[in-house]
């Protein structure tokens, strides 16, 4: 039973990230200023956060110095804010299919920063180490098919989009010129890559501020403060900044509430009953989602991000897979000894 409604839960989180790329895609397709749209995303995910974190943490809540402090402005600087700006600029150039679809980098790329910092081992000379580096290299295969081959466009189920925006997005791959799409790809990719090194150095700060609420809370205030001076730097026209009843105040509100204020709940709770790499092996639901959604709403997609999307969800069970088998002998090897000393007792 709780097997079954930890993959519930996992499930509707996946379908929450997967409905934000084509809601947030939208949203750029009508004009709304990327920078905005984060920090507009942050604002409305400390007015979700801060009440709660108040409310559960005012009395157990961790001393909080200088020296912390710090540490949460940086780690908030090149996770949160580095990685959804990058992020968001990407998805505007590319598709929602496609961005998706990098998403799945995440657990390659965070395996990657973990051994460059000396945090993972890779030991080629066994089977597990072999299949670690494949899924790295099926993870750079599936971006580098991703950014040079759109090839034929599947038709929507709907031939009118949802949200009537103005753009031509979804009567072909002629709406993303080549340089705009490859670019987009490259932007998104590097976003997860900065959003891998937040993950993997997540674990550092919370020894450093163990409350994960108040944790994530304070970053996402830091990052608040920052995305709004880069969208001061980079959207002067505040005629940009106005939300009206439209898909932007939408794309907003999904994002700051579902995504950076409900879906971090669930991923604790998930990770809590059945661990982190069931939640990983759960991810391609999201691309599966966002390739459905986009052919109900009328958003285009290419047999290149499928076929990408592919390549890169073979390479992460790769490497799932490897770290489950190393983690399995790594136990027979601890039993091993302990059940030889229970022996020699007898």
């Amino acid at each position: 039973m709780g097997n079954r409604a930890a993959f519930v839960v996992a499930f509707l989180l996946r379908a929450i990230y997967g409905g934000m790329q084509i809601v947030t895609k939208d949203a750029f397709n009508e004009g709304m200023s990327t920078s905005v749209f984060v920090f507009y995303r942050h604002v409305t995910a400390i007015l979700f956060l801060v009440p709660i974190a108040f409310v559960l943490e005012r009395k157990t809540a961790p001393p909080l110095s200088f020296k912390v402090s710090l540490k949460l402005f940086f780690h908030a600087l090149y996770g949160i804010t580095g990685a959804i700006n990058i992020y968001s600029l990407g998805l505007s150039y590319a598709s929602a299919t496609s961005s998706s679809a990098i998403f799945n980098l995440l657990p390659a790329v965070a395996f990657f920063l973990a051994v460059l910092l000396g945090m993972e081992t890779l030991n080629l000379k066994r089977f597990h180490g072999i299949a670690k580096a494949c899924g790295v290299l099926f993870s750079i295969a599936g971006v580098i098919v991703l950014a040079f081959y759109q090839g034929p466009e599947f038709r929507s189920f709907n031939h009118h989009n949802i949200f009537h925006h103005t753009s031509n997005f979804h009567t072909g791959i002629t709406a993303h010129p080549t340089r705009l799409w490859i670019l987009g790809i490259f932007l998104t990719t590097l976003s997860t890559t900065s959003w891998a090194l937040w993950t993997v150095l997540q674990g550092p700060m919370l020894e450093a501020y163990p409350s994960k609420l108040l944790n994530t809370t304070l970053q996402m205030i830091f990052a608040t403060i920052q995305c709004f001076l880069i969208a001061l730097v980079v959207e002067r026209d505040f005629s940009k900044w106005k939300l009206g009843p439209d898909i932007r105040l939408i794309a907003v509100l999904y994002s700051g509430v579902l995504v950076s204020g409900v879906a971090y709940y669930m991923q604790v709770w998930v990770i809590d009953k059945s661990g982190p790499v069931f939640l990983a092996m759960t991810m391609p639901i999201t691309l599966l989602v966002t390739i459905i959604l986009s052919l109900f709403l009328g958003e285009a997609v290419t047999l290149g991000s499928i076929l990408g999307g592919v390549i890169m969800v073979s390479g992460l069970y790769c490497v799932l897979w490897a770290k489950r088998s190393e983690q399995a002998d790594v136990s027979k090897q601890q039993v091993a000894p302990a059940a030889a000393e229970a022996t020699q007792q007898v």
